[in-house]
């Protein structure tokens, strides 16, 4: 297949370019198996369309304010986003200036503290903070929310607490996994109420998620990597629903990413370290019987990975039914709730 497949037309008004008031007031397009229609309904809905004894799985990872301004040694100003801290004081990250920064030289940024570049991988710069302090600290104190370049604002106080999950644990992410955003705990009461149990992975979104794909043919693709944890009480919970003939429902793509990861020898199995795994149609789903997640970009790996999902025309029609019907699109936008074709299924059978 090629990346230009998984294209579709997107007004640019249906970008939301910010949140609502209201977590759980956004919209939900659920698409059950085909032939059955979509429905338009809301997130709010969701309990209605689960059943005691399914589990939810979230990811738990914390967005750092990964966003930092500075100024090198001569003056030219600069921007630094954090792709992953990767010791007590070192981070990869891209740099933004007018010249490439080189080995040795020094950035300081606006609030003080300097950076060292340490040499270049590929696209990322190796930097230490030159600081006793840990870096969390230093974030929290000069770093800004990196908001996804397609929303066009710059970060402020809402973003603070909005483009974190209302159970977000775990610091080391540089973007949200955003179907999590849609959950506040009114509706994790609900759902709670409904026999619905909740479980958490750990993956920490790097910034190569908004890297747009260079290669035209899918197979060519080579995926960032992102770290994860898959804990062994998990594992435990996903059989567990499985022998009680529940099912297991990813909330976002990145949970999806973990368990598909985590699959060895038939069930989900403890893992923690890097993925590369790149999931498109034609790779077989094993580890979740539906998804719940946000519209994602035209022609982005998140989207071929929605359409190894649930189906490459059963997807796409599924856009271009949100386009038609004025859903909002992306981090900021609306969820939709998505069953694989028939026979196609992780575990349990039916889906309502």
């Amino acid at each position: 297949m090629k990346k230009s497949d998984f294209h579709y037309a997107l007004p640019p008004e249906l970008i939301a370019q910010v949140p609502l008031p209201e977590r759980s007031a956004s919209r939900l397009l659920h698409v059950p198996p085909a032939p059955a229609p979509f429905e338009d309904l809301g997130v709010r809905d969701l309990p209605g369309l689960l059943r005691a004894g399914d589990l939810l799985v979230f990811n738990d990872t914390r967005v750092i304010p990964a966003r930092l301004f500075g100024q090198k040694a001569t003056g030219g100003r600069v921007e630094v986003l954090l792709e992953r801290v990767t010791g007590a004081h070192e981070v990869r990250a891209q740099v933004g200036a007018s010249k490439s920064p080189k080995p040795g030289s020094t950035i300081t940024l606006d609030e003080g503290t300097v950076l060292t570049v340490l040499g270049r991988e590929g696209e990322f710069y190796r930097l230490r903070f030159e600081t006793t302090e840990p870096i969390e600290k230093v974030l929290l104190r000069a770093g800004r929310m990196p908001l996804p370049p397609y929303i066009q604002r710059e970060a402020d106080i809402r973003d603070d607490e909005r483009y974190q999950t209302v159970f977000s644990k775990h610091l080391g992410a540089v973007a949200a996994p955003t179907a999590g955003l849609h959950f506040d705990e009114a509706l994790l009461a609900a759902l709670r109420g409904k026999g619905v149990e909740f479980g958490h992975v750990t993956l920490h979104v790097g910034a190569g998620t908004f890297q747009p794909m260079r290669a035209e043919h899918v197979s060519e693709h080579t995926m960032h990597a992102e770290w994860l944890n898959v804990g062994a009480e998990l594992c435990e919970q996903i059989r567990r629903t499985r022998a009680a003939g529940g099912r297991v429902i990813a909330v976002g793509t990145t949970v999806l990413r973990a368990l598909e990861t985590a699959w060895r020898e038939g069930e989900v199995r403890p893992f923690a370290g890097d993925t590369q795994i790149f999931l498109f149609p034609g790779r077989r789903i094993h580890s979740i019987d539906a998804l719940f997640t946000n519209f994602h970009l035209p022609e982005s790996t998140l989207m071929m990975l929605v359409c190894a999902f649930g189906g490459f025309e059963r997807v796409m029609a599924a856009y271009r039914h949100a386009v038609e019907q004025r859903y909002r699109f992306f981090s900021y936008g609306d969820a939709m709730l998505l069953w694989p074709q028939a026979g196609q299924g992780a575990g349990a059978e039916g889906h309502a």
